[in-house]
């Protein structure tokens, strides 16, 4: 494969996922910058070539440069990627939003983040957030970057997928091109609220895994085919609440954005979600809680970010709004709520799941 023209290119969020992507593209030849939250988080990098609070074991090239200035991140760019958890997303774009460097000649945007965002009174589409806090030539032309892709792995060069969504078939393109390489396969598609959709659910669904994946090793009645049972309906219930989303290709749920996605997140060790199910089970991880807004509040001190945990209690209610029945997701929400007993509602789900058949 040819060498790509080097880019200049900035990261808002020096999580585990924009650290890997900035640690590929610098590897690449672009220069790259990465704005992080944390002084020490920006120090390290710098310094020492890692991200040790949260990419751990991976040499960063030097070329991979840290700033705490999100001016600075933005200014002369030609790519700028959205990195950091989605429930920050919005105040940190309100920020950027209004500088000067993202005028007409302004970097390209890509979104990274995972989930879904509580904008003007309602629940909505990262994009569609945004779109809002960005200046208006942003509008249907954000791309939305997502599919089966654990940080960890793409760091270390392991064959990965990933979609590149967008309004703009021009944009999906552009970003199909700057990503693709020998490594990283990436495909363009014009849907970007059911790819969102699948990125923001198989994370709850992966919640529901850990904490089913948990009691098959307390339980005889759970095993493989009830995991597998579980992930069909999870997906079932992705597509449900895509479609009446918005989604526009009914074939992005059994694409590498839709079941590939939800299978590593739900499979893999790497799985921040699936790891917060087991916890909930085998060290009773929500004990100190009073409720969601409890657990959410105290996400920055649990060591790890579970994406799913804000999105189940906006997937409980888009549910409500779109009268539909999603059993898993709106189970996983009355679990963290601290409304019902974890291993009862496990099976409520698969009682559910068999009246409704599948979900």
């Amino acid at each position: 494969m040819s060498r790509k023209l080097s880019s200049r290119i900035g990261i808002i969020g020096a999580g585990a996922w924009g650290t890997a992507l900035g640690k590929v593209l610098a590897e690449w030849g672009h220069r790259v910058q990465i704005w992080c939250y944390e002084g020490e988080c920006a120090a390290s990098i710098n310094r020492s070539h890692v991200n040790n609070r949260y990419l751990m074991g991976v040499r960063l090239p030097a070329r991979l440069r840290a700033t705490r200035e999100l001016g600075e991140v933005v200014r002369d760019k030609d790519y700028l990627f959205l990195a950091v958890p989605s429930l920050y997303l919005p105040s940190v774009v309100g920020r950027i939003g209004v500088l000067p460097e993202l005028s007409e000649d302004g970097p390209h945007i890509g979104v990274l983040s995972k989930g879904l965002v509580e904008y003007g009174g309602k629940i909505v589409l990262i994009t569609d957030a945004l779109e809002d806090l960005l200046p208006g030539h942003y509008q249907d032309n954000l791309v939305y970057i997502s599919g089966p892709s654990h940080a960890e792995e793409v760091a270390r060069g392991k064959i990965t997928g990933l979609i590149s969504a967008s309004r703009s078939g021009a944009n999906a393109i552009r970003f199909r091109e700057l990503l693709t390489s020998e490594h990283l396969l990436v495909f363009s598609s014009l849907d970007v609220a059911g790819v969102q959709i699948c990125a923001a659910l198989k994370n709850v669904i992966a919640i529901a895994f850990g904490i089913l994946d948990a009691l098959s090793e307390l339980s005889e009645d759970f095993g493989d085919n009830t995991e597998s049972l579980l992930l069909a309906a999870g997906l079932n219930e992705i597509q449900k609440l895509g479609m009446a989303m918005g989604a526009t290709h009914p074939e992005t749920f059994s694409s590498i954005a839709g079941v590939g996605d939800l299978d590593v997140t739900c499979r893999s060790r790497y799985g921040r979600n699936r790891r917060f199910g087991r916890e909930i089970i085998l060290d009773h991880l929500l004990e100190p809680y009073g409720g969601i807004d409890e657990v959410i509040a105290d996400l920055g001190r649990i060591g790890y970010f579970p994406e799913g945990v804000v999105a189940s209690r906006y997937a409980d209610r888009l549910a409500q709004v779109h009268g539909l029945s999603l059993p898993i997701c709106q189970g996983v929400y009355r679990i963290i709520n601290r409304d019902v007993d974890p291993a009862e509602e496990v099976e409520h789900i698969l009682g559910r799941l068999s009246r409704l058949g599948g979900g």
